[in-house]
């Protein structure tokens, strides 16, 4: 294929960076996943489990079996929501709590690495094409449409 499409360019470049990702978390005995829940479980107050899945764009089974296993691990505990006694809070242990610290620096220096060679202008294109192309599929705009894509969105 000569030009590649949009969608090959996401998830080739997706499954680079996940792959990349679980090579650096496989030095800790950890994932990907379990790097991504620490850093959306919040680190005081705790998470409802309900909103871990939309937030991560996580399946529930998935989730449920990420959740287990880092239970397993001392990394998080799970609480009766006071708020809602049929909700449950997760938590990060102390453990938990010093692998999210490990986690968000792998982020942080993947960030920094990706700025030493990438201009400020073409990762702020790159942010606001990524914003566009989300913006048209949560409004349904690609194959649901019903009505012409109008030129707010075509910048």
């Amino acid at each position: 294929m000569k030009d590649k499409t949009i969608d090959y360019l996401l998830r080739a470049t997706w499954q680079a960076v996940s792959r990349m990702y679980n090579e650096e978390a496989s030095k800790y005995e950890a994932t990907m996943a379990t790097g991504f829940v620490l850093l959306s479980i919040d680190k005081d107050k705790g998470t409802p489990s309900t909103t871990l899945g939309p937030k991560m764009g996580m399946e529930a089974t998935s989730l449920t079996r990420t959740l287990k296993s880092m239970e397993d691990k001392g990394l998080l505990i799970r609480k009766k929501n006071p708020d809602d006694g049929r909700g449950v809070l997760i938590y990060l242990t102390k453990l938990g709590k010093e692998k999210r610290e490990l986690s968000k620096s792998t982020v942080l220096k993947f960030n920094e690495a990706v700025k030493e060679y990438v201009t400020e202008e073409k990762l702020n294109h790159f942010k606001e094409v990524t914003e566009i192309i989300n913006e048209l599929i949560q409004n349904k705009r690609i194959f649901n449409q019903t009505d012409t894509i109008n030129n707010e969105t075509n910048h």
